[in-house]
C-alpha cells in the first residue's frame, strides 16, 4: 500500500469517527454549531436530536401475554387470522402514540406485545383488547362532498389557530363517506386473484346470504359511486381503498379492481380478512408492568459496564501491545462509534440483550487485534521491517479471523431467523458488531499501524514489541 493510499484511508477513517461522534451526540454538536453560527454569521442546520429507541427493559413499559380463541376458525385459517390480529394491534397502538411496539406471535395462539413507555396496563389493555371492525361507507350527498372539498381549500396552508377562526372549520375534518349497515362479520372471506385478461391483481369477496341482500342494496343505489372500506376507523390503504361501484351486484359476489402492486393486494386481502375473521382476545395470561426507574437503572449499570469493560480492554492492550495497543485502541474507539452509528440511523430497539451482542462483538474485535500482533511479533522477531511484519502479520491472521468470524456470524443469522423477542435482539447487535469489528480490525487497525510504521517509528523495534 502506497504512502498516498495510506494516507487518504487514515483521514476517512478519522473523518468517519468525527461524522458518528457528531450524530451520536447531536447536542454537543448543535451547540458547536450555534457557536460557528454566532461567530462568522452561518446559517448551518441542527442536527437532528433523535435519541435511541430503547426496549421495554430499559425504558420501562408494559408486556402483555394474550391467548387467541381460535375455536371458531378453520384449521387453515389460523396462521392468517394471528398474521392479521398481530397487524391490528401493531396499528392499534402506533395510533395511541406508542413507538417500537414489539407484537409477536408464539406457537399457534400466543401473542405477546411489549408497549415501552406505557404507564398504564388498564390502557394497554383496553386499546388492544377490541376485536378487529371492518366497515362499508358509501359517500355522502353531492352537495355535502363539495361543502367538505370547499373547506379542504379553505384551511389550505393554515394554523389550526387561523382554522378555528373560519366559520364552519369543522366541516373540513368530516368523512365524505357515511357508514353502512354492511360490517365485516357479514363477509365470509375475500381471496387474491388475478385478471385473466390483464394479469393485474384483483381481490374477490364473499358474502354470506344476509350480507349479500345488504350489499346488493348499497350497491343498487351508489351506481358511479365510489364505497370506501374501512378497519379499525382506518382506509385500507392504495387505489382499492374506495372501489367504485360500476352497477348492482347481487349473489353476495364481487371484485375489486385496481391499478396496483401484488404486495398491497396482499396487504388488503390480509386486511379484509381480519374484519372477517375476527379473533377474540380474553383478558391477557400475562400481564406485568416495568417501571422506568428500574429501566433507567439497567441502562446506567450496562452503560457503566461497558465503559469500565472498554477501559479495562485499552489498559491490557496497551500495556501487553505497546503502541500496537494505542492504535487497537483508536480502532476499538471507532468499532463503538460505527456500531452505535448503525444501531440509531436504522432506528434498531436496543434492549439489554441487545447490549449483551455488543458486548461479545467487541471481545471477537479485539480477538482479531490480538491474533493480527501475535503475528507481528514472529515477523519482528524473524528479522522482517515493522512494514512488512505488519502485512504478513495481517495476511497470515486473517484466516483465523475471518473463520472464527463466519462461524459466529451463522450461528447469530439462525438465532436472529428462529429466535423469539430477546434472542432477536442479541442476534441482530451481534450480526451488526461482527461486520463492524471485520472492518476495524483488517482495515482501520492495519491503516493505523502503517500509518505509524513510518519515519524514525519504522526504525525502532521495542514499541512493536
Amino acid at each position: 500500500m502506497t504512502n498516498k493510499l495510506i494516507n487518504t484511508y487514515f483521514s476517512l477513517i478519522i473523518v468517519l469517527m468525527l461524522l458518528a461522534g457528531a450524530f451520536l451526540f447531536p447536542k454537543v454538536t448543535n451547540q458547536g454549531i450555534d457557536f460557528i453560527n454566532d461567530k462568522i454569521h452561518t446559517q448551518i442546520s441542527h442536527l437532528s436530536e433523535k435519541d435511541f429507541n430503547l426496549g421495554l427493559d430499559l425504558k420501562g413499559g408494559v408486556h402483555l401475554e394474550y391467548e387467541a380463541d381460535l375455536k371458531d376458525v378453520s384449521e387453515e385459517n389460523r396462521s392468517t387470522s394471528m398474521n392479521g390480529l398481530r397487524d391490528v394491534i401493531e396499528r392499534r397502538v402506533n395510533i395511541y402514540g406508542v413507538t417500537e411496539p414489539l407484537v409477536q406471535i408464539y406457537g399457534e395462539d400466543r401473542i405477546v406485545v411489549e408497549l415501552p413507555g406505557v404507564e398504564s396496563i388498564e390502557d394497554a389493555i383496553s386499546w388492544i383488547g377490541e376485536t378487529p371492525l371492518l366497515e362499508f361507507l358509501e359517500e355522502r350527498s353531492e352537495a355535502e362532498i363539495e361543502e367538505i372539498k370547499a373547506m379542504w381549500t379553505q384551511i389550505e396552508g393554515k394554523t389550526f389557530e387561523e382554522i378555528q377562526a373560519i366559520e364552519g372549520w369543522e366541516k373540513a375534518f368530516e368523512n365524505p363517506y357515511v357508514k353502512t349497515e354492511l360490517t365485516g362479520k357479514y363477509l365470509e372471506k375475500a381471496v387474491l386473484a388475478f385478471d385473466q385478461t390483464t394479469s393485474q391483481p384483483i381481490i374477490e369477496l364473499e358474502f354470506d346470504s344476509e350480507g349479500a341482500k345488504l350489499f346488493e342494496a348499497i350497491t343498487e343505489r351508489n351506481v358511479g359511486k365510489t364505497l370506501a372500506i374501512y378497519l379499525d376507523g382506518s382506509p385500507i390503504i392504495g387505489d382499492f381503498y374506495a372501489p367504485r361501484v360500476d352497477e348492482k351486484i347481487g349473489g353476495g359476489k364481487a371484485v375489486i379492481q385496481g391499478d396496483s402492486s401484488l404486495e398491497e393486494a396482499r396487504t388488503i386481502v390480509q386486511r379484509l380478512n381480519q374484519g372477517a375473521l375476527p379473533v377474540p382476545l380474553s383478558t391477557p395470561i400475562v400481564q406485568q408492568k416495568v417501571g422506568p426507574t428500574l429501566g433507567q437503572i439497567s441502562l446506567d449499570n450496562a452503560v457503566s459496564a461497558g465503559v469500565v469493560g472498554c477501559i479495562a480492554i485499552a489498559l491490557f492492550l496497551i500495556l501487553f501491545y505497546k503502541l500496537p495497543g494505542v492504535l487497537a485502541s483508536i480502532a476499538l474507539l471507532a468499532y463503538i462509534l460505527i456500531l452505535f452509528l448503525i444501531i440509531k440511523v436504522t432506528g434498531a430497539t436496543l434492549t439489554l440483550a441487545g447490549i449483551g451482542g455488543i458486548i461479545l462483538s467487541i471481545g471477537m474485535a479485539v480477538d482479531g487485534n490480538i491474533l493480527i500482533f501475535s503475528r507481528m511479533k514472529e515477523e519482528i522477531k524473524n528479522g522482517s521491517d515493522i512494514y512488512s511484519a505488519i502485512e504478513k502479520g495481517v495476511s497470515r491472521a486473517w484466516p483465523s479471523i475471518r473463520d472464527g468470524n463466519m462461524t459466529t456470524l451463522i450461528v447469530a443469522l439462525i438465532l436472529y431467523i428462529l429466535g423469539t423477542s430477546f434472542v432477536k435482539a442479541f442476534a441482530f447487535t451481534l450480526i451488526i458488531g461482527i461486520l463492524v469489528s471485520l472492518f476495524t480490525s483488517m482495515v482501520a487497525t492495519r491503516v493505523f499501524l502503517l500509518f505509524f510504521a513510518r519515519g524514525f517509528m519504522a526504525k525502532l523495534k521495542w514499541p512493536w514489541l
